[in-house]
């Protein structure tokens, strides 16, 4: 008998839907009509074990007690899904070949590897299992994806680095969670001060953010306008643009902070010739968007319609499993397989079945057009998140549902369309010895810009012009502008943050790393870390802005510096992604952090705990779970054990 393992019972449904007919429904598993079975986890079947259950003597909060650092790690039922875990258990006992249908990451890879773990695989078992990966819910993908089956074994350094991340999680927030409590108790504060590896830092930029907008100084600096003539009457503005001479009066952005100088010079200038030294027409172009990953998905349906990073994941889940209109929802990846080009005609005809495109936009689209997101090498677990070629029969989707569905299908579209082609023009004229610069853009093609709706601008004009033609300037203007401060993050810009953190790191060697990894969490977390967020009580919404409450900002202030900053948290994305690469072992992964656990504590021990004073939680006395901190959806309990080693 040969049994699939699917990470949830939608897609142990979609696959059975494909294999032998008739079926027979039992209690956790389909059975198919040549006695081969589906079964599947409900999320993660599987928890680590809490701290009490390595020794009761932990279920109190001690300071004494830290850091908690187990010996050998240990697992447990979930209460919830015990029942399926004993089903899946014993169909694998009983299989001959196993089939695993996790979802196609690190994860979901995991996510059955633990449940074969726990069921004491045979050796032969082990190197027989196949990898099953499936990114579209709908029949004709699974069944390509049957075709293409390929060792478990290959995956095993996926897995691996999966467990890692889950085991320093734990003992990362675990033991920090534990010991600023414990801080926050001496000084009167009774609720619980969550500490993560990820959590923290993302709300350390919210914070930092937040400081630097209350201590922001507005500072006023002034630009001079020359306005110029032509002969034939034609007129044109340009910049003046000041001369090394001028550096002491300008700040670091090459503003001019004194009005008097501003002032000069447009005195000087008025009336006097304006010669063209010279002239630039570059032609330009911008290749369309690549389709979405989840992060670029969530950051574009908060910029367009207000929707909370947790609620577009929600919604692509939907779309996913549901309704079966879109691939694999959880993705990081921006680029197609080159087989799927092939399959352009059929997704876009289900598009505009099911409302996600209009007839125009579709006709206009040029099917032998290939971007660059046709790329087989950068395809890796698996691919943008495109629509399918399922059509739906009547219209079934929700207001929020149909509002996403349009965004990834017209980001699909936008393969099909040409560059936004432009000419960029950039003049420089010499007015009484000083420079002036005038720029203009002239569209040549709109190209993919017409999917989108057009920002309105008015455009530059520039007449034509001669190198070393002589123009008038009738006119010299000073224009007083003022320095802004940065603007509050929105979800937009705050997932913008998290994917493209390199930018917030001063270090260069770090910031070079991190420009090659994911950022601060993966793109199933980051909904989840932000809503986390918000739920104790650190984070607060005002209309669009995200804010830190006071407690967040106490939180912050208190814990070491290098706990809510960017740089080690994100680098740990790279050494995980270096495991399941086979680039780095387990081991120096885990021991440093142990010992830099430790030195955490140390320091927690001697901090200072004022900021707390009079503070008041709104999750007074709960106590959360150090279960693995995953996407899925998950409970905490006592139950059964097992003993695993990495």
């Amino acid at each position: 008998m040969k049994l699939y393992i699917a990470e949830k019972p939608s897609l142990g449904r979609a696959i059975a839907d494909v294999l032998p007919k008739p079926h027979k429904k039992h209690e956790g598993y389909i059975e198919l009509a040549n006695g081969d079975c589906v079964t599947w986890c409900i999320g993660h079947l599987l928890e680590q074990a809490a701290p009490e259950d390595y020794d009761p003597k932990y279920k109190k909060w001690q300071m004494a007690h830290l850091p908690i650092i187990p010996e050998l790690w240990q697992f447990k039922a979930k209460p919830k899904t015990k029942k399926q875990l004993s089903i899946v258990k014993k169909l694998v006992k009983q299989a001959d070949n196993l089939v695993h249908a996790g979802d196609p990451d690190r994860e979901g890879q995991l996510l059955v590897d633990e449940v074969l773990q726990e069921a004491k695989l045979s050796g032969r078992k082990k190197q027989s299992t196949q990898r099953l990966l499936i990114s579209d819910l709908n029949p004709s993908a699974v069944k390509k994806a049957l075709n293409q089956m390929r060792a478990n074994h290959e995956f095993v350094p996926l897995s691996v680095s999966a467990l890692a991340r889950a085991r320093a999680d734990w003992l990362y927030g675990m033991n920090l969670t534990r010991a600023y409590t414990l801080v926050g108790q001496k000084a009167g504060f009774q609720g619980v001060l969550s500490v993560g590896r990820v959590q923290t830092p993302v709300l350390g930029l919210v914070v930092r953010r937040d400081m630097e907008i209350d201590n922001f100084v507005s500072k006023p600096f002034f630009e001079v306008l020359a306005h110029v003539r032509k002969d034939d009457g034609s007129e044109f503005s340009a910049k003046w643009k000041p001369s090394e001479a001028c550096q002491p009066y300008m700040d670091e952005e090459g503003r001019v902070l004194v009005k008097g100088l501003a002032e000069n010079v447009a005195a000087r200038i008025h009336a006097q010739d304006a010669q063209v030294k010279k002239i630039e027409a570059k032609p330009k172009k911008h290749n369309p968007p690549l389709p979405y990953n989840l992060s670029a998905l969530q950051i574009d349906a908060n910029k367009r319609f207000g929707m909370s990073a947790k609620q577009v994941l929600d919604v692509c889940q939907a779309l996913y499993e549901k309704h079966k209109l879109i691939t694999y929802p959880r993705s990081d990846n921006r680029y197609l397989p080159t087989g799927h080009f092939a399959e352009a005609q059929q997704v876009l005809g289900a598009a505009l079945n099911n409302q996600g495109l209009t007839e125009e936009k579709v006709a206009d689209a040029n099917l032998s057009l290939k971007s660059k997101c046709w790329n087989d090498a950068k395809v890796e677990a698996h691919h943008a998140i495109i629509p399918t070629a399922k059509k739906l029969k009547t219209a079934q989707l929700g207001q929020y549902e149909l509002q996403v569905y349009q965004l990834i299908s017209t980001q699909y579209l936008a393969q099909f369309y040409p560059a936004y082609r432009y000419t960029e023009t950039r003049v420089e004229l010499e007015i009484a010895g000083g420079v002036f610069v005038a720029k203009a853009e002239q569209i040549l093609e709109l190209g993919f810009k017409r999917l989108f709706k057009a920002e309105e601008k008015k455009p530059v004009v520039l007449p034509k012009l001669e190198l070393g033609e002589l123009l008038h300037c009738f006119k010299g203007e000073v224009v007083e502008k003022h320095t802004q401060p940065p603007s509050h993050f929105t979800e937009a810009t705050l997932l913008s943050a998290m994917t493209g953190i390199a930018r917030f790191v001063a270090n260069a060697e770090i910031k070079k790393v991190l420009k090659e990894t994911d950022g601060l969490g993966t793109e199933a977390t980051r909904a989840g870390i932000i809503d986390l967020l918000f739920k104790r009580g650190f984070l607060q919404r005002n209309g669009k802005s995200i804010r830190s409450t006071e407690l967040g900002v106490a939180l912050i202030k208190t814990l070491p510096e290098d706990v809510s900053l960017p740089d080690r948290t994100a680098l740990w994305e790279s050494q995980l992604a270096k495991i399941a690469m086979k680039e780095q072992p387990y081991q120096t992964f885990m021991s440093p952090l142990e010992k830099e656990i430790t030195g955490f504590i140390e320091r927690a021990c001697v901090s200072d705990s004022t900021l707390f004073t009079g503070l008041k939680s709104s999750r007074t006395g709960s106590k959360p779970s150090f279960s693995k901190k995953r996407s899925k959806k998950r409970t905490s309990t006592k139950s059964s054990r097992r003993k695993s080693a990495a």
